[in-house]
């Protein structure tokens, strides 16, 4: 997360829906673990979430500054995964564009509308940043930050999101996939996409932000962690519809005020809404944060594939509860 040091259990079942058994993947394409999940839409595979990280989080990529010509091809994979998925642009593409000082910069923004009449006029966004801050301190002759963990694990999240349920249609209420650029900058990407979308008045529920998902901790009763987590509902909610204890508060994250470091914090700050992010990273378990060794083989994409697994029926009950039940708790 931006300036500061910083899966789990058997996937649920859709409410009413009948499971079967799949194989999630590891690196060698060996059965690593059967989970259940409806019929119609795989899990997410580990070699999946893999491919992605290890394309973003390539040297040719050099980083991923804002406005580099490595961002650049970033946006271009995310927008043909998106175009792939069948997942329509928000606006007018899937860019939302911004000026940094003398740059292009572009949030990428994909819409799938929810499936309830009565839910769909309601936004759930999921989001992560793409960029990262290109070199670094030299170590043996690398100088290129490439950010595995940081934060093209995230975004290899939301992409698999997307396809999921781009594929299931399982969601209630409308969800928004965005993907940040210039988070390393100060979180301009998301004060500007959420500064747009609170003049647009949308109807806003919750929005959920993945940072640094990549390796797992080894001394917690939890997955992973939610920056904020006494503001909210929010952690107690998730726990609650996964059934187990997936998420609970990383005292190292309170004491760095986590919760204002990544780009949920504009999306809470224009609506007053619960807006947090999920990681389990909090620089305790990772000694390579803003490091050019933050490269992909580092990642556990065991640990990710699991986690995410397990937060997919988290989103989907959320979207189909019929009253907004994550709330902020009162001051």
């Amino acid at each position: 997360m931006k300036h500061f040091l910083f899966l789990f259990s058997v996937a649920l079942l859709l409410i009413g829906c009948k499971p079967s058994n799949v194989v999630v993947n590891n690196d060698n394409q060996d059965q690593a673990s059967i989970l259940e999940t409806p019929k119609k839409t795989p899990l997410i595979t580990n070699l999946e979430l893999k491919e992605a990280v290890e394309f973003l989080a390539s040297d040719d990529l050099k980083g991923r500054n804002t406005g580099s010509d490595g961002i650049e091809q970033a946006a271009v994979y995310i927008e043909n995964k998106f175009k792939s998925y069948q997942l329509k642009p928000y606006f007018e593409t899937y860019r939302d564009s911004f000026i940094v000082g003398e740059k292009n910069a572009y949030n990428v923004v994909g819409f799938l509308e929810g499936q309830d009449e009565k839910l769909n006029k309601e936004i759930i966004i999921i989001g992560a940043h793409y960029d990262h801050i290109g070199y670094g301190k030299t170590v043996e002759s690398d100088s290129i930050a490439n950010g595995a963990n940081d934060n093209a694990s995230g975004t290899s999240a939301v992409l698999a999101m997307a396809k999921y349920f781009s594929e299931a249609k399982s969601n209630g209420r409308s969800l928004m996939f965005v993907l940040f650029s210039a988070e390393e900058m100060g979180l301009l990407g998301s004060k500007h996409l959420a500064g747009k979308l609170k003049a647009d008045s949308i109807n806003l529920y919750t929005m959920l932000n993945f940072e640094m998902i990549g390796v797992p901790f080894t001394d917690r009763d939890y997955v992973a962690f939610v920056t904020g987590y006494d503001l909210s509902n929010m952690g107690a909610k998730i726990n609650e519809y996964a059934g187990s204890n997936l998420v609970g508060l990383s005292e190292i994250a309170k004491q760095y005020q986590l919760f204002k470091a990544s780009d949920n914090h504009p999306f809470y700050e224009a609506f007053k809404l619960p807006c947090q992010t999920i990681a389990s990273c909090d620089l305790s378990n990772y000694d390579y944060y803003h490091h050019v060794k933050d490269e992909a083989n580092q990642l556990d994409y065991n640990h990710m594939a699991t986690l995410i697994n397990s937060m997919i029926p988290v989103i989907e009950k959320m979207s189909l509860t019929p009253t907004k039940e994550i709330v902020l708790h009162e001051e």
